[in-house]
């Protein structure tokens, strides 16, 4: 090397390093005038806060942040139940379109869809999350965290760099009402009940328990925002407070009814971040947001670029989207019991289409059922005691439903068939199909299919396959779940199909029709031994509707040992459907309690040997 070539490279060397610590310097500088953002998240609770209106719950706390901020009259958790909202909240994605929908089932999704603390921490910021995870996806749920523990705070970051900061309270979880205070704060006799609630001392007793529980949240709410005043941080810092979804009483939490769905939430701009803000300090906003809009607004306030593949829509920052139309709601399996519902929500109108009409609302849950309110309203209804709005919880489903959140809150008086609403459920019918096929909705695929459609790929990926038939798919489940005999020469055709998925619905059209179905007998004594364990299960239910109990009693029996759980499941919930009918298969029912390894099949299991063998 000669001395001039030397001298360049030390040269160029210099003024590179001189570079990169510009750079730095210009990155720490922009990092730290980005705001901190703090989420405050609760656990089960609809909006009963004094600053929604409720005149009986006591919560000063988040009354005042509602004053100091912009408070959403219409967020909305996309799922009813928690690990779906919260695989949505962290992706940005429907769990419905990620295969990630059912309760508890940690299914795979693409390398491509990320956490969202993976994009602020590569912008600069310092992610903590205390502690709460459920994100029902495979994967390392503390790994997209600087810190996720008891202990996470944003007080563990470098000086000077932005945060982003969780804090989860439980206190209003649904488990606060299984053990019943003997005294409350809030008195039951002054608890204004749902109309679909009798009026029976437990429930009055559970709704007075939940509302000391809000009590106490906003207590702690109060404790948190405190600190971060202390802490001198209060006036670089956003603070959201929301619900995971709706609860916690019985037809609200797992429900896509608004009781279950409709959150508080708020957010409170400090002053140098006020230029954020929709309105200024006690502004309140009928804008449509749900949970799948989270993450592309928290990137939006932090100034990260939103990636193209979320579903979800900024509704704050310098991305924000223009208002949204609608929100889109789903639910499908909860714990042991199989049922599937899509809703499409306006600020007035709401739209459920139910996939599942031939089940009740009220299948019996483990969870659901230890608490004294549940178990309550049940008493009430197997005595007669219960009027025409507390009995529809009991029965089975409508397929569609329409109602007027304005005039009817509660959601009671279904106006699906009601010709002046007909235009309401045109249109909102069409949002829905348009939104499953939109996002590629797998939950169109038996969960037992899915498993095995996806083994060495995500669902997300197979409905993307050119190949896939998932249009016809959701198309037979339409047909299926309309209760149209009419429909009946069509769904014999599709028993038929090469596509498991679409046999599959055809045969539950045919469960759904009961003995109207009887032209299609032959077929569905036919698919009795399918290769496929979702096809059997449900067409063994249709044969039983038909008179053929014996052989659809063996096909269910046989199907609890099916080493896919997700079949073994569905049986044992059409056994549950069919009640008494079922004595035939307790050999089998027993068998499975002993040896299946899977809870959710226990509990079904157990539920059906308590009912069936009453101690």
């Amino acid at each position: 090397m000669n001395a001039l070539a030397g001298f360049s490279r030390r040269r160029f060397l210099k003024s590179s390093a001189a570079g990169v610590l510009a750079a730095g310097a210009a990155a720490r500088a922009e990092a730290q005038e980005r705001p901190n953002i703090l989420w405050i998240t609760s656990e089960d609770n609809g909006p009963f806060l004094g600053c929604y209106g409720d005149a009986f719950a006591t919560t000063p706390n988040l009354d005042r942040l509602a004053s100091e901020g912009v408070l959403y009259e219409n967020a909305f958790a996309n799922a009813p139940v928690c690990a779906p909202a919260r695989s949505t909240i962290l992706t940005g994605m429907y769990a419905c379109s990620m295969g990630t929908h059912h309760m508890r089932s940690r299914y795979a999704i693409p390398e491509f869809i990320r956490p969202y603390p993976d994009f602020l921490r590569e912008a600069g910021y310092y992610c903590a999350n205390q502690k709460k995870t459920d994100y029902n996806i495979r994967m390392d749920d503390k790994a997209p965290w600087d810190e996720c523990s008891v202990r996470a705070t944003y007080r563990q970051r470098k000086p000077g760099q932005p945060f982003f900061a969780i804090i989860n309270l439980g206190v209003t979880h649904e488990s606060s009402i299984h053990k019943t205070q003997e005294t409350t704060k809030h008195d039951p006799a002054g608890v204004s009940l749902p109309p679909y609630h009798p009026d029976t001392p437990e429930i009055r007793h559970d709704w007075a328990q939940y509302y000391d529980k809000i009590e106490t949240l906003d207590g702690q709410v109060g404790e948190i925002l405190e600190r971060l005043e202390s802490d001198g941080l209060a006036g670089d810092t956003i603070v959201f407070y929301y619900s995971d979804h709706g609860g916690v009483v019985c037809r609200s939490k797992r429900f896509v009814y608004d009781s279950g769905t409709h959150v508080p939430m708020m957010v409170r701009f400090p002053k140098n971040y006020q230029h954020l803000a929709p309105g200024k300090p006690g502004t309140r906003t009928d804008r449509l947001v749900s949970f799948v809009d989270l993450a592309p607004t928290l990137l939006s306030l932090a100034g990260v670029k939103v990636p193209g593949y979320m579903q979800g829509e900024a509704f704050l920052g310098g991305q924000q989207r223009p208002p949204r139309e609608y929100v889109y709601l789903f639910r499908g399996r909860m714990d042991e019991r199989y049922d599937m519902m899509r809703a499409v929500r306006d600020k007035r109108f709401k739209y459920i289409r139910n996939y599942m009409p031939h089940r009740i609302y009220g299948q019996y849950l483990q969870y659901l059922w230890k608490a004294p309110s549940t178990r309550s309203w049940e008493a009430e209804f197997k005595a007669g005691r219960c009027n025409e709005a507390q009995r529809i919880f009991w029965g089975t489903k409508p397929p569609e439903e329409v109602y007027d959140t304005s005039a009817d809150p509660w959601e009671v008086n279904n106006l699906a068939d009601d010709p002046v609403y007909v235009d309401v459920l045109k249109r909102m019918r069409a949002a829905n199909r348009k939104w499953v096929r939109e996002i590629r909705d797998p939950g169109f695929i038996p969960e037992g299919e899915m498993v095995e459609l996806s083994e060495g790929k995500t669902s997300f990926d197979l409905v993307r396959e050119p190949s896939f038939p998932l249009d016809r798919i959701i198309e037979t489940a339409e047909m299926a779940t309309l209760r149209d005999p009419a429909l009946l020469p069509e769904l014999r055709l599709r028993l038929d199909d090469e596509q498991a998925s679409v046999r599959f619905w055809a045969a539950t059209g045919c469960a759904v029709l009961g003995e109207q179905a009887k032209a299609a007998e032959g077929l569905l004594c036919g698919l009795l031994t399918d290769d496929c364990g979702d096809v059997r299960v449900a067409a063994a239910e249709a044969v039983h509707g038909l008179g053929e109990r014996t052989r659809a009693l063996d096909v269910l029996s046989a199907e609890l040992k099916n080493p896919n759980s997700k079949v073994a499941l569905r049986a044992a919930n059409v056994l549950e459907a069919l009640g008494a009918a079922s004595a035939a298969a307790l050999p089998a029912i027993e068998a499975v309690h002993e040896t299946t390894t899977d809870d959710y099949v226990k509990r079904a299991a157990l539920r059906l040997l308590s009912q069936l063998k009453p101690q």
